[in-house]
């Protein structure tokens, strides 16, 4: 009976403030979208970052003819300097920080080039005697760049050391902030969130005062009279929540998926991995709805 009638309670209290409910459920989805959206973009990172920072590697440019910078002052790298610093890679003292190495010309340069900006206008301006030769290290351990760059930074025929991690920091800067912007704006939605659902409670007892009053001279408890009210509250908020991980889920499954056939090499997210994000969604939009709703009844609800 007590069942029946708090079920019989929430549907008369959604029917009479419908759409507020609905406007709960808008704005908790959006909220909760966006915790979800900082959610996938840290999630990516990481996915990122444990990819690439094992394929990263250091970069030895060589002196060229075409170099005017004081370490490349005696002009282009010679042959016995450039074997000097590949002897220097492949000695003892570097073997437990370099794992392999790779020599790339300026003909093998100029085709890497080509491949990386196909689609820039500048491709077709640029030869081979305008890029420098190279040696690219794969590092044991890709922390140890600092070892690398004091060795050879200063050694003759070498133009400079370059660490591909400086390139990817930027990437998962960006990628931060973004995640960062993504929080603060489910931040405020929340609070809106939390004002709308106290707004919509509020209204609910207000307008069913009457009947709490009638139960409270029978002797109904404090928890089945304010029970009604606030499932409501956490009825409009886990469909909000619903809603907010229905969305995340396309979009890994269509947008995220559509990047990764497109760019394979790229380590992307999968749509499996969104689903750890729903029970969190779920009970933080459970969670804040009961607070919000406990705590207006507790003001405006005397029981």
């Amino acid at each position: 009976m007590r069942l029946a009638f708090v079920l019989g309670e929430i549907g008369s209290g959604i029917r009479r403030n419908l759409s507020m409910v609905v406007s709960v459920i808008l704005v908790t989805f959006v909220s909760l979208t966006f915790v979800g959206a900082a959610g996938l973009l840290q999630l990516q990172i990481g996915q990122m970052k444990g990819y690439w920072y094992d394929k990263v590697q250091v970069a030895i440019f060589l002196c060229g003819d075409t170099v005017t910078t004081a370490s490349c002052a005696s002009g282009a790298v010679t042959d016995e300097q450039r074997e000097a610093i590949e002897e220097q890679l492949q000695s003892p003292a570097f073997s437990q920080y370099v794992a392999s190495v790779d020599y790339e010309d300026q003909e093998t340069a100029l085709g890497h080039f080509r491949e990386q900006f196909a689609n820039s206008p500048l491709v077709d301006s640029v030869t081979a005697a305008q890029l420098p030769e190279s040696f690219r290290v794969s590092l044991v351990d890709p922390e140890k760049y600092e070892v690398i760059d004091e060795a050879f930074s200063s050694m003759p025929g070498v133009e400079t050391v370059s660490d591909q991690r400086e390139l990817l920091e930027k990437v998962f800067s960006f990628m931060n902030m973004a995640s960062l912007i993504a929080l603060i704006i489910a931040g405020v939605m929340l609070v809106c969130a939390i004002l709308l659902i106290a707004t919509t409670i509020r209204l609910s007892a207000f307008s069913r005062r009457r009947e709490t009053g009638i139960m409270r001279l029978v002797g109904a408890s404090k928890a089945v009279i304010q029970l009604p009210f606030i499932l409501e509250g956490v009825i409009a908020a886990v469909i909000g929540a619903v809603l907010a991980s229905g969305t995340l889920w396309a979009v890994a499954h269509f947008f995220i998926g559509a990047l990764a056939e497109a760019y394979p090499a790229t380590a992307f997210i999968s749509a499996q991995q969104v689903l750890v994000l729903s029970p969190v969604l779920l009970l933080i939009g459970a969670l804040l709805a009961g607070a919000s709703s406990l705590l207006t009844l507790r003001r405006y609800l005397r029981v």
